[in-house]
């Protein structure tokens, strides 16, 4: 949950994209990028429930954390508002963060359309967390949501909320998990692994935080958390930088140039790793045309070539 190139380069590698209320992915002015808003937090620090409702029905994302309850009053006015919600997206997976005991059961009881109201357990960086009011005993039996932390601390979790107890107690269901530390840390020059974190002063910040991702994902597969093949939201909504029938662009070679290179991923690797911030096919102009070629160019002047010598056609 960033922006762009961040978020860009996370849903590529199959995680869910998303956004606070208040901020945005920063791609409006890339005219060749569709990064979907699959998830919606609130800005717990600024609360504002009408705000976020708003939001969300503007956005309909797939994933929605709807509020912070800090009190019982507060977890049954999220509740009521979750009720609302699900009349109208029964298929959303809405989340309520319980910050006081008794929010846990009033959220985790309700009664609303489709499928159950999510818990969100809060870890990271938050201003209360679910170990400051609560012990695992309290979230297991429920569908649980992940909030903040690294994955090895994540894991740590999960396995006190789903592993065998002497008590028989149930396990958790724990339908999902969030967290947006490794673009942060990667400002600080490292990068998460499987063993730690890592220095990497030697890449770029975008490169620094992809290293991360990797890592991320490796871990959760290792696992066998990470979802089925074909399922991720890339495999269901496609890519977020649509990529050009125009091999003239493709290669990054002059227009007079036949070029050398196999395609977009083989000329991505020969860009300077210490200027990568953005991938000019980002920026590109791109044009449909009656045969049916997308097509990117760098500029409208290298279009008009191309459309003047080739005969293009735009629908």
């Amino acid at each position: 949950m960033s922006r762009h190139p961040f978020a860009t380069d996370a849903y590529e590698a199959g995680f869910v994209t998303g956004i606070r209320e208040d901020c945005s992915l920063q791609t409006n002015a890339l005219r060749n990028v569709d990064v979907p808003i699959l998830m919606l937090d609130n800005d717990f620090k600024n609360p504002d429930l009408q705000r976020y409702l708003s939001r969300f029905r503007e956005i309909e994302p797939e994933i929605g954390v709807v509020g912070d309850a800090r009190s019982a009053d507060e977890a049954h006015i999220f509740v009521e508002e979750a009720r609302k919600l699900k009349t109208e997206y029964q298929d959303s997976t809405l989340i309520i963060v319980p910050k006081c005991h008794e929010a846990i059961d009033i959220i985790g009881s309700a009664d609303v359309p489709g499928t159950e109201i999510v818990l969100g357990y809060s870890m990271g960086y938050s201003d209360i967390l679910a170990s400051d009011f609560s012990d695992y005993s309290d979230w297991r039996g429920r569908r649980v949501h992940l909030l903040g932390a690294s994955p090895t601390k994540q894991w740590e979790v999960i396995q006190q909320l789903t592993s065998p107890t002497l008590f028989g107690d149930p396990p958790a269901d724990i339908v999902g998990l969030d967290w947006n530390g490794a673009h942060k840390v990667a400002y600080m020059g490292e990068s998460w692994s499987r063993a730690g974190w890592q220095r990497s002063d030697h890449l770029s910040i975008r490169e620094t935080v992809k290293k991360s991702l990797r890592e991320m994902r490796l871990f959760w597969k290792e696992r066998g958390v990470w979802p089925r093949e074909g399922t991720t939201p890339v495999d269901r909504l496609g890519e977020a930088v649509q990529m050009p029938d125009d091999e003239v662009f493709a290669n990054g070679m002059h227009i007079s140039e036949a070029g050398d290179y196999e395609g977009p991923d083989d000329w991505e690797d020969r860009l300077d790793p210490e200027d990568d911030e953005t991938i000019p096919l980002e920026h590109a102009t791109v044009h449909q045309y009656t045969d049916g070629s997308i097509r990117a160019f760098r500029s409208e002047t290298e279009r008009a070539y191309i459309e003047y010598h080739e005969g293009l056609i735009t629908p």
